[in-house]
């Protein structure tokens, strides 16, 4: 992920911002679901189709029809940008369906068609399109992943809670911001805040080292978004994982969506694999992340 992407990290400070006043009141409203209580946590990478983790994360000589199969087996969740170039067909949103296990998750990005115009498509078929195609996710829907543009600025909230009010309330939603003036001025974040929070759409934080400002640390669903932008598996990535969990552990909420980033995406199962062993150490959330491919008799586990 280029965006926020930082050259030298010897002077980026890591830390998180102040926590938003307006969480604590928002995170009480939010209540664990069903089963023993526990948060969820999914944590996944930003696509399956990686030959590079054949022999690694996948099995010796997976064919590529069967990457999705062996990424399903590895993470419960993905950041399924394949949607943000086309609307898939129903066909193939069932064989994705049918690939990945009871427990697994999407989270697909809306289509650009959608999020990259002035007004949302809202006037033609374009999101009742896309919102028809998820229909064959089922239980497997996660979070619909919203991006708006790098210039979609903060005087144009107005424009935003058109999209939001047409949006289907049935169908979770989390949306990203990017431009600076969402930021810079603090009646801009709370505006933006309050009108996720009043229609439970979560904010989705993105911790990136160049832009410090979109690690905005708010709360406005009962499910948040992270997309954390890694640097190779330096140590401060670790330093960082680690915090993460101890906020979510204090958030408590009943999803969390986690996406480790790293160059190229060759290292995301790895980041992935260690916050899962991470989680399940600090013993408070349900999760599962990935382990390394050792042989076949690792396969009869499955």
């Amino acid at each position: 992920m280029k965006f926020g992407k930082a050259a030298d990290l010897s002077n980026i400070d890591f830390s998180f911002p102040l926590e938003p006043l307006a969480n604590k009141a928002r995170i009480d409203r939010y209540e664990l679901g069903e089963g023993d209580g526990r948060p969820r946590i999914y944590i996944g990478a930003t696509g399956w189709s990686m030959k590079e983790w054949v022999g690694t994360w996948y099995p010796d000589k997976t064919k590529t029809a069967d990457y999705l199969k062996h990424y399903g087996r590895q993470f419960n969740t993905i950041e399924l940008n394949t949607t943000h170039y086309r609307i898939p067909s129903v066909e193939m949103v069932q064989k994705w369906y049918d690939s990945v296990p009871q427990d697994f998750r999407f989270c697909p990005k809306v289509p650009q068609t959608i999020s990259h115009t002035n007004d949302f498509s809202l006037g033609g078929g374009q999101l009742p399109a896309f919102v028809a195609s998820l229909d064959a996710m089922k239980e497997k829907l996660g979070c619909v992943f919203l991006q708006l543009p790098p210039y979609f600025d903060a005087a144009r909230l107005s424009v935003l809670n058109r999209f939001l009010d047409r949006w289907p309330r049935m169908l979770p939603l989390a949306v990203e911001v990017r431009h600076e003036s969402w930021f810079s001025d603090p009646h801009a974040t709370e505006a933006l805040m309050d009108a996720l929070a009043a229609r439970q759409v979560a904010a989705v934080i993105t911790d990136v080292a160049g832009r410090r400002d979109v690690l905005h640390n708010y709360v406005t669903a009962p499910r948040t978004m992270i997309r954390f932008v890694g640097n190779g598996l330096l140590p401060t990535d670790f330093s960082r994982m680690e915090a993460w969990a101890e906020k979510l552990k204090a958030w408590n909420l009943p999803e969390t969506y986690f996406f480790p980033h790293q160059p190229d995406n060759l290292l995301s199962p790895d980041a992935s694999a260690w916050f899962a062993r991470h989680l399940e150490t600090a013993g408070f959330a349900d999760t599962r992340g990935p382990s390394r491919w050792t042989g076949p008799e690792q396969m009869s586990l499955f």
